[in-house]
């Protein structure tokens, strides 16, 4: 079944985030066991699903998967997917609530709009389509071996990306141990709407300031650089599964990622306060060109009497210091012989990059790098869920999925000053995600 995950603040920023999960699953692929007998008969494989993820006051996506895959024979196996989703809502600027009401500039540069006193500042424009296209095949080369390959496109009206990946198996033990290795070059291009701001340069708002329309579009396209901008992402995967009884399968990935290029959010600001914590100023945000990950991952997969449990650990770090540990479980209930239930536990924890400042203090000394962005800020999530599946008369499968997600940001910490104390600067989030699946 298509299971999309809530994407956490290390890779809320990188669109290529789809590319890295498209490699783990061309590797992971030729870490399985023997093709199903359907497989085997030629026979498509089909899943199809709707997700609906909605943020309290903030984001909802409706989001639209096919995949489909089909053994050729003697392994030869195409495997394709295409997932159409729509994101509206409001997203966080990265600015800091105020005790009066805030004016602030769309990114178009085209209107205004205004947050009320004591309110987290969001866009309420946000709004979104991606397209996001992927092909694999899978094939033995000789003896113990297998090869896999594979395309992604992904556009959305201001980005886009391109990628290829291919990954090597082989089998060891009677086929009880695999190891592999996997590699994905993507290239992304972003053209970002109002075009990308310069490095902490001011919003500029009208305020009166300004002779007529002609003279504030000039200091606005002051504040932007021309064209687009690209970056370039390598990611590294290498694995090993290993049977350890009749019950029990456990894998274990180490993956290393590099991505160089343009990385940050054009739409993000930090509000520059006074010793009072009063804003004096909206600066856009700055991120470094280059950013390295690695991420070691374990998965373990036990039948018992009751049934199956999934339960896996993933650690990742980076060069901007964020660490993170994420603990997944899942344990499929057989409740009769066409039907299951599946609890759903997800945990997940992370550090504060070393550029994340929920603020930029008055005549402080000016860094290099700065981000308001929550999302790399320090953070704790919970996702807790319930699956319901059942096979119809014709052997497809019909499944429902219902999860709650709770978001909480910490302060790593930052001394409030002033009026800031009285605020909320680390405002919790929860969303609710719904899915209906089928397959035939």
């Amino acid at each position: 079944m298509v299971e999309p995950l809530v994407v956490e603040a290390a890779d809320a920023t990188d669109s290529t985030k789809n590319v890295s999960a498209a490699l783990a699953t061309a590797t992971c692929a030729l870490l399985g066991v023997a093709p199903s007998v359907e497989a085997q008969e030629s026979v498509w494989e089909v899943d199809a699903a709707l997700l609906y993820y909605g943020e309290s006051d903030r984001v909802t996506a409706v989001e639209g998967v096919f995949s489909a895959k089909k053994d050729f024979g003697d392994e030869h196996i195409f495997s394709g997917k295409l997932v159409l989703d729509s994101l509206t809502g409001a997203s966080a600027t990265g600015a800091v609530p105020q005790n009066s009401i805030q004016t602030f500039t769309r990114p178009s540069g085209n209107g205004q709009y205004q947050i009320s006193a004591g309110e987290t500042p969001l866009d309420d424009t946000f709004k979104d389509t991606r397209l996001q296209l992927e092909a694999q095949w899978t094939q033995p080369i000789w003896n113990d071996y297998r090869v896999s390959s594979g395309v992604h496109f992904s556009k959305e009206y201001d980005y886009l990306s391109l990628a290829a990946n291919g990954s090597l198996a082989k089998d060891f033990n009677q086929k009880n141990t695999t190891l592999s290795a996997g590699v994905s070059l993507a290239f992304d291009t972003i053209d970002p709407e109002g075009g990308r701001p310069f490095a902490f340069s001011e919003m500029v708002i009208d305020q009166g300031q300004f002779s007529d329309e002609a003279a504030y579009r000039v200091a606005f396209d002051a504040t932007r650089q021309s064209g687009s901008d690209s970056k370039t992402i390598v990611d590294l995967l290498f694995g090993v599964t290993q049977v350890i009884n009749r019950k029990m399968l456990m894998q274990f990935n180490y993956g290393y990622s590099v991505s160089n290029g343009y990385q940050t959010d054009p739409f993000k600001v930090l509000s520059l306060v006074d010793t009072l914590g009063q804003t004096q100023s909206l600066l856009y945000e700055n991120r470094p060109e280059k950013r390295t990950r690695h991420s070691i991952y374990w998965q373990t997969k036990f039948a018992t009497s009751l049934g199956v449990s999934d339960v896996s650990y993933r650690y990742a770090t980076d060069n901007w210091d964020i660490n993170s540990h994420t603990i997944d479980t899942r344990f499929r209930i057989k409740l009769s012989n066409n039907s299951y239930i599946q609890p759903h536990l997800r945990y997940y924890q992370q550090s504060a990059a070393n550029l994340y400042r929920p603020f930029l203090l008055e005549g402080a000394e000016l860094l290099q790098y700065a981000s308001a962005d929550y999302r790399l800020g320090e953070m704790t999530t919970y996702t807790l869920g319930l699956k319901y599946g059942m096979t119809l008369s014709s052997d497809n499968e019909l499944a429902f999925r219902l999860e709650y997600y709770q978001q909480t940001p910490e302060n790593s910490g930052f001394a409030a000053p002033g009026i800031l104390q009285q605020q909320d600067l680390y405002p919790s989030l929860s969303a609710v995600i719904a899915q209906v699946s089928y397959s035939f």
